[in-house]
């Protein structure tokens, strides 16, 4: 692409997966977008579970692979629309449904110096990290443009947390969480919640 004077238009790609750290990586490239004046370039990479080698030898979870493509574009479609509603991002935008890897999609397409690639740094448990390649750390060495790597949202924090209590059987108590998310509740001697 080009702008009304020849050169190449600025872009920033960003990977989005539908995950909360994507969802703050999307909101963070359009705001970088729109300082830039550039182009917003979301991707979002998909492979038949499986991947391509299980696709060949029968259509994936009873689905051929054209039908995961489809429903990619579908969750991405429904991803811009949550963070960015009808009235879009206020720029330029060229959303892209890739077939492969994330972190190769992503470098694939962000393949000028001058692009930015914004991508989420979630927070990833040892077993996740033992299992899974990092996207981040994919785009971090193999990237030939700049990397913008987004820590995750509190709201992330938040919800790992709840997670790990819920994985280790831990009691939740509601008054515990109704201090915490009441500002000017509080409990009396006997438990029960007052306002404060």
């Amino acid at each position: 692409m080009s702008g009304s004077d020849g050169h190449a238009t600025a872009r920033v790609v960003v990977g989005v997966s539908g995950s909360l750290g994507s969802l703050t990586a999307l909101s963070r490239a359009a705001e970088e977008a729109r300082r830039r004046n550039a182009e917003l370039w979301p991707v979002l990479a998909w492979q038949p579970p499986g991947g391509d080698l299980a696709v060949r030898r029968g259509p994936a979870a009873g689905l051929p692979a054209d039908e995961w493509q489809r429903m990619a574009r579908e969750r991405l479609v429904g991803v811009l629309k949550d963070v960015f509603g009808e009235a879009g991002p206020g720029v330029w935008m060229y959303a892209l449904v890739a077939h492969g890897t994330p972190g190769l999609a992503l470098v694939e397409v962000a393949d000028r110096a001058d692009d930015i690639l914004v991508v989420g740094a979630g927070r990833r448990s040892p077993w996740h990290r033992a299992c899974h390649r990092s996207v981040t750390r994919y785009c971090l060495t193999h990237a030939g443009c700049p990397v913008l790597a987004i820590p995750p949202s509190p709201l992330e924090t938040d919800l790992a947390a709840v997670h790990r209590r819920n994985a280790w059987r831990l009691r939740l108590d509601p008054g515990d969480l109704a201090e915490e998310t009441v500002p000017g509740e509080g409990r009396d001697p006997e438990g029960r919640c007052h306002k404060g």
